[in-house]
């Protein structure tokens, strides 16, 4: 009896035993999903395209290249994108098609052409962004940034779509330097420059549906330029840059830059991004926008009285190049 009572008594501990091995297994295997090391290169990139887009002299050349990192994997930059295949957003203001209104009055909502993102409902969403961007509603590419660097430019877009909708967006700060997230200004070759989305929603009525603010969420996947790498801290889903300088250098051919793989379904519904941090928002005066006519003719629209659209990122505006950012609308 007792015998038995010593055996069936092991039996438990071994079965209590195993059950916390397993969970502590896939508490392991949860915490390496959800925190990624980042891959590492340094140095700059190699050319694979001189240029997606000209608009003359006077704006910055939209380069593209690859870089490997020290792991071996291979990345695009600033980042992989769907500009030369996508429908181009229309414009509020665009120096380079000629389209510079004054006002929001000038343009004429009705002659833009409306993309189905399905459902019946209609909405326009009107967008100012540093630099690129790629609009997607419940997982439908609907359209991209036409000027992938600068001049500054704004857009609006139409579409249809059913609620609950997700509205994704993909956010790339263009560099010069490919591959260290810098480029040519203020006197320094390697000058990192910052990004910023400011986006106004409205239904066909034009009630306000949604506005830029720190409720949406943002996950940064291109972290440049790092003059040292420790400065970066990847705690979970946190990749924070704070710590990492932001000053501008004649030569910084040699520094890092971290980068993360976007994940194949970002911009579905149905995407979890519970554990992605929320946006954090930006001043105008720190995004730089109070003599961009892209922006400021526009004030109406993106910062009326009634709905302020804010200026949102990840937490690093400087270094922080690839953005992806989401917001579902009931």
């Amino acid at each position: 009896m007792r015998a038995n009572f010593h055996a069936l008594k092991s039996n438990h501990v071994i079965f209590f035993c195993s059950l916390v091995v397993l969970c502590m297994m896939n508490i392991a295997s949860a915490f390496a999903a959800n925190s990624q090391a980042p891959s590492f290169t340094q140095g700059l990139g190699k050319t694979t395209n001189e240029g997606l887009f000209d608009c003359g002299p006077r704006a910055r050349i939209s380069r593209m290249g690859t870089i490997t990192a020290e792991d071996g994997s291979e990345w695009v930059v600033p980042g992989e994108n769907h500009f030369d295949s996508a429908p181009k957003a229309a414009d509020l203001y665009n120096e380079c098609n000629g389209n510079t209104h004054a006002s929001l009055e000038e343009v004429d909502p009705a002659s833009v052409p409306v993309f189905d993102a399905g459902g019946e409902e209609e909405f326009v969403m009107y967008l100012f962004a540093d630099n690129y961007f790629e609009l997607y509603v419940n997982g439908t590419l609907l359209a991209v940034d036409p000027v992938p660097f600068t001049p500054f430019n704004s857009n609006l877009v139409r579409f249809k779509a059913r609620r609950p909708m997700t509205v994704a967006v993909k956010m790339i700060d263009w560099e010069e330097n490919l591959g260290l997230g810098s480029e040519h200004n203020r006197g320094a070759d390697y000058h990192p420059g910052d990004g910023g989305l400011v986006a106004h929603i409205q239904d066909a009525k034009g009630k306000t549906v949604a506005l830029t603010d720190s409720s949406w969420k943002a996950q940064t996947f291109y972290i440049a330029p790092l003059q040292v790498r420790n400065c970066l801290t990847v705690k979970g889903q946190m990749r924070d840059s704070s710590r990492c300088a932001v000053t501008s250098v004649r030569d910084g051919s040699e520094f890092s830059a971290a980068h993360w793989a976007i994940p194949p379904q970002w911009m579905s519904a149905d995407f979890d991004d519970s554990i992605w941090p929320y946006a954090t928002t930006f001043s105008n005066k720190t995004v730089g926008v109070d003599n961009k006519r892209a922006y400021t003719n526009f004030t109406t629209i993106f910062d009326s009285q009634n709905a302020d659209a804010q200026f949102i990122w990840s937490s690093n505006l400087v270094l922080d190049n690839v953005v992806l950012l989401r917001k579902t609308i009931e």
